[in-house]
């Protein structure tokens, strides 16, 4: 199976951006469900965006209308574009592929 690996995260400014990605290590063209999660201390992971691989998208609420997911199935990758962040985004932000496979986590955090 393969193996993600995502990048992308550090501190910034509230208002800020930041884009996250994920990398595979193998062909990502047959996981249908591709997901972005993220966790604090003490909380459940929570779905933050997800994108199937014909493109269909989803995300929580929170974040509608400030994040972007998109998938890359020629370069196995996939990404999380967020903008105007906000402080309550802060968290490990995880790469997640069908079925149960789970990159390591990056940190983002937003300053007020």
């Amino acid at each position: 199976q393969v193996q993600l690996v995502e990048s992308g995260g550090g501190l910034v400014q509230a208002g800020g951006s930041l884009r996250l990605s994920c990398a595979a290590s193998g062909s990502i063209l047959s996981i249908n469900h591709m997901a972005w999660y993220r966790q604090t201390p003490g909380k459940q992971r929570m779905l933050v965006a997800s994108i199937t691989n014909r493109g269909s998208t989803n995300y929580a609420d929170s974040v509608k209308g400030r994040f972007t997911i998109s998938r890359d199935n020629a370069e196995n990758t996939m990404s999380l574009q967020m903008n105007s962040l906000k402080p309550e985004d802060t968290a490990i932000y995880y790469c997640y592929a069908s079925y149960d496979i789970w990159g390591q986590g990056t940190q983002v955090t937003v300053s007020s």
